[in-house]
C-alpha cells in the first residue's frame, strides 16, 4: 500500500472543487484530513468570536461528510508544525497538501512550516483555493500592485478565465489505522452562555449550505442584483461571504456556474462579465491583493498622512453606536443585525462605518475591530478594505468629503421602513415619512406610535449636519500633508 498524504484543511472547507485535496487523491495511496486549530499564529486578528462559532458549524458539517465518504477529520491543536510532525510520524505520510492563505502572519507562518517540513523530508505543495488570481500574479504596467479598482479589475478580466471547478470528491482511501483525534468541543469555540440563537437562524454553515445558497441567488436574485443589492428590506445580495471565507464555496465555482446560468438565459457574455456582481467578485479580488502587497493595513492606513487624524476618544459614543442606540434608525438597525445574525447589509455597514469615523470622529480601527469579533463573514483582506475606504485612508478610497448622511441614505435604500421597522420595533408604528427622523416628528405622532424619544428609542448622539462640518475641519487639518 502507498504511504498516506496529509491534507491540511484550513479555510477551504469542501470537499468539491478542493485542489489540494484532489492533489492528495491523485497519489493514489490514503489520505488523511486533519484540522489543526492554533488561533495563536493568526497575529493580533484570530477568529473573533461570531467566526469561531460558523467554525465549530463549518467544522461539524465536513466531518459528516468526511464520514459519508468512509473518511475522518482528524482535528489536533496547534502550534501547526509539531502537530503536523506528528501526525506525518503517526500514520507514515511523506506528502502534505493545503491550499493558501494570504492573510500576513498566517502567510509567514505557512512559508517557514513548508521549509521545515521539506527539510524533514515531507514533500510538501500548496495550491490557490480561494481567489481567481493570485495576488503576485496581478500587477499593473510598472510591475508594481494596483491601487484603484477598476484598472486591477479590468487587468484580471483580460486574464484567461479560470479553470473549469474540480468535482466533489466522491471517495476517500482511509488509512490502516486512523491516528487520534480531539473532540471538535475541545477547541470551545461555540459561546457559553449561548447567545448564537439568530445565527442559527439565520444560517446554513457548511458546503451543503452555500451551495444552496448560489442556487438561490442565481435562480433568483442575480437577475435584479444591480437595482436590489442596495436595499437591505430585501434579500437582493448573494449571502455568500461567510461561506466564501470559510471556504466552503469556490470562486471557480462561482464564475463558471454564472457563466453556465447566463448561457442557459441566453445573455450576451459582456452582460455577466461586466455584471455588477462579478465586479463584487473583483472587490473581494481587489481587497486580497492590497493585503498581500500592503500587510501593514490592518493595524495603519495606507494612506501616511491619516496616521495624523485627530481621531476622539469617546467610550460612550462607541458603546452606543456598537448597542445600536444612536438615534438614527438606519445605523441602529443595522448594528442590532450585526449583533442578531452576525451578518450586515453592505449598504449598511457603508452607511454605520461613516457615521462612526465621520459623525463620531472615531477611529476606523475600533470598528474594523468590532466587525472582526461579530461578523460571521469576518475576511481580514474586506474588513480592511472596506473600513480604510470608508475612513479615506485607503486605496481607491472614497474622498474623505464623502459622508453619508444617515437620514438621507435611510430613506432613499429602505423607502418603506421595513428594514427598520424589523430591527428598531420600537419605532413599528411610526408613519414611514417619519421612520428615519423620528426625532424630527410631531409630538402627537410619536404619541400615537407610542414613542417617547429620549425613553423608548434614544436621541441622536449627535447632529449630523455639525458632526459633517467638524469631520471636513479636521480633515482639513490633514489635507496638505505631503503623500495624502
Amino acid at each position: 500500500m502507498k504511504r498516506p498524504s496529509i491534507h491540511w484543511f484550513r479555510s477551504d472547507l469542501r470537499l468539491a472543487d478542493n485542489p489540494a485535496l484532489d492533489a492528495a487523491v491523485r497519489e493514489g495511496g490514503p489520505v488523511v484530513p486533519v484540522f489543526v486549530w492554533a488561533p495563536d499564529e493568526e497575529g493580533s486578528w484570530a477568529p473573533g468570536s461570531a467566526s469561531r462559532w460558523w467554525l465549530h458549524q463549518s467544522l461539524e458539517a465536513l466531518s459528516a461528510d468526511l464520514r459519508a465518504l468512509g473518511s475522518r477529520l482528524i482535528l489536533r491543536r496547534g502550534p501547526s508544525l509539531p502537530a503536523l510532525i506528528q501526525l506525518a510520524r503517526e500514520t507514515g505520510a511523506r506528502a502534505l497538501f493545503w491550499n493558501r492563505r494570504y492573510e500576513p502572519a498566517v502567510a509567514a507562518r505557512d512559508a517557514q512550516i513548508r521549509d521545515e517540513l521539506q527539510r524533514s523530508g515531507l514533500n510538501v505543495e500548496m495550491f490557490n483555493a480561494a481567489l481567481l488570481h493570485e495576488p503576485e500574479a496581478i500587477r499593473n504596467q510598472s510591475g508594481k500592485p494596483f491601487q484603484v479598482f477598476t484598472p486591477f479589475w479590468k487587468r484580471c478580466l483580460a486574464e484567461p478565465d479560470p479553470p473549469e471547478p474540480t468535482s466533489r470528491i466522491e471517495r476517500l482511501s482511509a488509512p490502516a489505522a486512523w491516528p487520534a483525534s480531539l473532540r471538535l468541543d475541545a477547541f470551545d469555540l461555540e459561546p457559553s452562555p449561548d447567545w448564537a440563537g439568530g445565527l442559527r437562524d439565520a444560517w446554513q454553515p457548511g458546503e451543503a449550505g452555500a451551495q444552496a445558497n448560489l442556487r438561490h441567488f442565481l435562480s433568483s436574485a442575480f437577475a435584479e442584483y444591480a437595482e436590489q443589492r442596495n436595499r437591505p428590506d430585501v434579500r437582493g445580495t448573494s449571502r455568500l461571504s461567510p461561506h466564501l471565507h470559510f471556504g466552503e464555496i469556490g470562486l471557480r465555482q462561482v464564475w463558471h456556474d454564472l457563466e453556465r446560468m447566463a448561457a442557459g438565459r441566453r445573455l450576451p457574455v459582456a452582460t455577466w462579465r461586466g455584471s455588477a456582481f462579478l465586479a463584487e467578485v473583483g472587490w473581494r479580488e481587489f481587497s486580497h491583493h492590497l493585503l498581500w502587497h500592503f500587510p501593514h493595513t490592518p493595524e495603519e492606513p495606507l494612506r501616511r498622512a491619516f496616521a495624523k487624524f485627530p481621531w476622539r476618544t469617546e467610550p460612550a459614543f462607541l458603546e452606543a453606536w456598537r448597542r445600536g442606540r444612536t438615534g438614527y434608525p438606519i445605523v441602529d438597525a443595522g448594528m442590532r443585525e450585526l449583533w442578531a445574525t452576525g451578518w450586515m447589509h453592505n449598504r449598511v455597514r457603508m452607511i454605520a462605518a461613516s457615521f462612526l469615523v465621520k459623525d463620531l470622529l472615531l477611529p476606523w480601527i475600533e470598528g474594523a475591530r468590532w466587525f472582526w469579533d461579530t461578523l460571521v463573514d469576518a475576511d481580514l483582506a474586506q474588513n480592511t478594505l472596506g473600513w480604510q475606504w470608508v475612513a479615506g485612508c485607503g486605496a481607491d478610497a472614497a474622498p474623505y468629503f464623502r459622508i453619508f448622511n444617515p437620514v438621507s441614505q435611510g430613506q432613499k435604500f429602505d423607502p418603506h421602513g421595513d428594514y427598520v421597522r424589523r430591527w428598531c420595533p420600537e419605532l413599528a408604528e411610526l408613519p414611514t415619512q417619519w421612520i428615519h427622523r423620528p426625532h424630527e416628528a410631531p409630538t402627537e405622532v410619536l404619541r400615537a406610535a407610542g414613542i417617547e424619544i429620549g425613553r423608548a428609542y434614544p436621541e441622536p448622539i449627535v447632529s449630523h449636519a455639525i458632526a459633517r462640518e467638524v469631520a471636513l475641519e479636521a480633515y482639513g487639518r490633514i489635507s496638505a500633508t505631503k503623500g495624502n
